[in-house]
């Protein structure tokens, strides 16, 4: 699943072909380890992403740009100040490394124009992004690597920049196949395809298991291992099958510059237009969540810390209204004591009186031989009444603490669901406005106006009626409460966080097949999705309410009915308006 010297080879040449003389308009810098150039040539518009996010280094042109910040980091502002109007004169690899040069021509501090390159290194967790001026040296970079990193090569400003340590590898575009045969047959690896991979410069893990298995896992027949070179030198000439590995689930694992047939009839082979494209196929959604994720940790772990500590907080609940459980047992004493005053004595540590409620069985009565034998009875009947407001105390608390719990359930749901950095961004607000997270601040500026929120998705029946669903819980109360009208139709699963759901029936009567696909549409958008037979209740909006005081996305609901229903495909998707 990496990027290889011999794939890189391939993919900057046909950027190369697209990009060179490409001026640059603009540079984005969406996250810590990923820059996007916006170029203009002679092919049209393109961006291209520089990634060394240690599990997907790469360099491409993209369609999917990753959102950029409101504050560009440092790199990216001083990028901009020397790159932004100058082009891009030329694409280059040192033989088959992973290693990929783009020189341009800009601008420096004093507005004269100045040639620089950028190196993007495709090295796992070392690689790195480094710019570096017309005389070698480095300017900055994404990664700094000091001596308490490296003692090997460092990379700081001002540093004369060197290539990583090279291996000693053959290059399959210099070296005959015979010569990459006689060096195999020194390897001390005894596996053909890591005997490959130790010794073939550029090559992957599955380009290499390719070679093998095309020789019968086998590398002593020579003239099969030469014609097999043979082959993937010819693949690296012409270029011209970008393939992805998908498993038998359709789920992408790997790609190459060539088809792969390593893993029998199980996986197919899905051959892109070009490599931008194939990478930009199998990284872009995953490099997308995994954004996002990134984004939501600090709330997840709020959330996840509210909830625990709202867990045990319900725990000692519960257990200290289950000892407001005997209170009936201090009124019984009380009422002993009281009926039997002649005939206890002062000083008495306990007495056994006939319990009249209990079929006159002795019952055991412990005293304070400090007081009275009246002052014990008041004693119990004013611990009788403590027990008694501590019971309606705590019911109180244990419902409140209820709701909360279910309300912060429903936004781990809802954050569950996010699928952009504005959605990360509304919730956000959310919970600043309910006080589990602090608003984010500008020191000495003008706060910036706020976005405006997401639509809600929207979907069209068969029968032709909308049905809108909420994507967090300040845009299900948006929804339900100020959007839809008294007879459209309200949904949500039973028993489980979801989102809201209505059917817009502009005062028509609904069908109930739409209303059954609006039940199934209610129970994707829940944590009930993966289950069968999910209950739904439904009724007109008109019969839901919110209490004074519920927080976002709480209702109260009455005269519903329920559907049990499999969750199923979100169909007809609509655009949003």
């Amino acid at each position: 699943m990496a990027l290889d010297g011999m794939t890189l080879h391939l993919l900057l040449k046909e950027l190369d072909a697209k990009l060179r003389g490409a001026k640059i308009e603009k540079i984005y810098q969406p996250t810590r380890d990923e820059l996007v150039f916006s170029l203009r040539g002679k092919t049209g518009s393109h961006k291209l992403l520089m990634s060394v996010c240690a599990s997907s280094p790469r360099v491409h042109i993209t369609g999917h740009a990753p959102e950029n910040p409101a504050t560009p980091p440092m790199l990216c502002m001083l990028l901009r100040k020397l790159l932004v109007g100058g082009r891009l004169e030329d694409i280059s690899q040192p033989s088959l490394e992973r290693v990929a040069y783009f020189d341009f021509t800009g601008y420096n501090e004093l507005g004269d124009r100045q040639n620089y390159r950028i190196a993007v290194e495709i090295m796992a967790r070392h690689s790195n992004i480094i710019l570096i001026d017309a005389g070698g040296k480095i300017i900055d970079s994404i990664k700094r690597i000091d001596a308490d990193d490296s003692s090997v090569r460092l990379i700081l400003p001002g540093m004369k920049y060197t290539l990583p340590p090279a291996h000693d590898k053959l290059d399959l575009l210099e070296q005959p196949p015979e010569r990459i045969f006689d060096y195999l047959q020194k390897s001390e690896t005894r596996e053909p395809s890591k005997s490959l991979l130790s010794s073939l410069q550029g090559a992957s893990p599955i380009v290499c298991r390719e070679v093998a298995h095309l020789c019968g896992d086998s590398f002593s027949e020579k003239p099969n291992l030469i014609l097999q070179l043979a082959r993937l030198r010819d693949y690296l000439d012409k270029g011209d099958t970008p393939t992805m590995v998908c498993d038998p689930e359709g789920k992408p694992t790997d790609f190459s510059f060539m088809p792969i047939s390593q893993y029998g009839g199980q996986y197919q082979n899905i051959v892109f237009p070009d490599y931008s494209a194939l990478l930009d196929g199998f990284y872009a959604e995953r490099d997308r969540l995994n954004r996002i994720k990134i984004k939501a940790a600090d709330l997840y772990k709020t959330l996840q810390n509210a909830r625990g500590r709202i867990a045990r907080k319900l725990g000692y609940q519960h257990a200290d209204l289950e000892k407001c459980a005997s209170r009936e047992e201090l009124r019984i004493k009380g009422e002993l004591l009281n009926a039997s005053l002649h005939q206890i004595a002062k000083g008495q540590p306990f007495c056994e009186l006939p319990n009249y409620y209990d079929g006159m069985k002795p019952l055991r009565i412990t005293l304070d031989p400090r007081f009275s034998p009246a002052q014990n009875a008041q004693k119990y009947f004013k611990d009788y009444r403590k027990a008694c407001k501590a019971e309606d105390i705590l019911k109180e608390l244990i419902t409140a603490g209820e709701r909360e719990l279910e309300y912060i359930e429903t936004v781990l749901f809802g954050l569950s669901g996010a699928d952009t950095e504005q959605s990360i961004a509304e919730i956000r607000r959310e919970l600043a406005e309910q006080g589990y997270v602090k608003a984010g601040r500008q020191s000495g500026k003008q706060p910036k106006k706020q976005a405006a929120g997401l639509p809600p998705f929207e979907y069209v029946s068969p029968d032709g009626f909308t049905i809108l669903v909420g994507r967090n819980n300040r845009q299900n109360d948006t929804l339900t409460l100020k959007f839809a009208r008294g007879k459209d139709i309200w949904l949500h699963v039973k028993g489980f966080p979801g989102a809201h759901t209505v059917i817009i029936s502009h005062g028509a009567d609904v069908p109930h097949r739409t209303v059954v696909k609006a039940a199934e549409i209610a129970a994707v958008h829940s944590r009930a999705k993966d289950s069968a037979q999910v209950p739904v209740d439904y009724t007109f909006v008109k019969n839901v309410k919110k209490p004074a005081g519920a927080k976002p996305g709480m209702v109260i609901y009455e005269g519903h009915k329920t559907l049990y229903v499999t969750p199923g495909m979100m169909y007809n998707e609509s655009s949003v308006k």
